[in-house]
């Protein structure tokens, strides 16, 4: 798994790509805290390059996902969600926690 982040003005972009499993899933959750430790909760994640993501990943998000929006601090919203993806996304069921953008551009556009 690759990580890249962004800081914009607006928000944070994270771009992940390969595999987010159990043995990476803490890498990608130890990048969003970073984040959210240094007080930014506004996040998009670029899934664009991922080829997969197993229940840890999906766990990952979700506790990010809390974590931005108690208090009413921010959100993470999900851009570039491959086919693939986005149908587990909606078999899991936590779909409907996120945002979903085609492009990060539009998806950084919306804070």
């Amino acid at each position: 798994m690759e990580i890249n982040s962004t800081e914009l003005k607006r928000c944070d972009l994270i771009e992940v790509s390969g595999r987010v499993d159990s043995a990476t899933a803490d890498e990608l959750m130890a990048a969003i805290n970073a984040i959210q430790d240094d007080g930014r909760y506004k996040i998009v994640l670029d899934l664009g390059g991922l080829d997969f993501m197993a229940s840890k990943g999906w766990w990952t998000l979700i506790q990010a996902q809390k974590a931005s929006k108690r208090y009413n601090r921010g959100e993470v919203l999900l851009a570039n969600v491959p086919k693939m993806i986005k149908e587990n996304l909606d078999l899991v069921g936590i779909s409907k926690l996120f945002r979903l953008f085609d492009d990060p551009v539009e998806a950084v556009g919306s804070f």
